[in-house]
């Protein structure tokens, strides 16, 4: 029986280990989606940023003229 309970703590462990591994991978692929999204907001709001300027300084110029 000794045989039998080894095998069985064997493929728990395994199974255990496979768990963390996907655990692992799938936090990791949730945290580089996150990362993406920030990193897309951020150039949305630079690109916002950059328009506002824009129109305000064409808005100045008007003025000045």
């Amino acid at each position: 029986m000794g045989f039998m309970d080894d095998a069985k703590e064997t493929a728990k462990a395994v199974g255990e280990k496979v768990k963390d591994t996907w655990d692992d991978t799938t936090d990791r692929i949730g945290d580089k989606v996150d990362e993406m999204k920030a990193e897309s907001e951020v150039k949305k709001a630079e690109a916002e940023r950059d328009s506002v300027k824009t129109r305000n300084d064409l808005k100045e110029d008007l003025r000045d003229n």
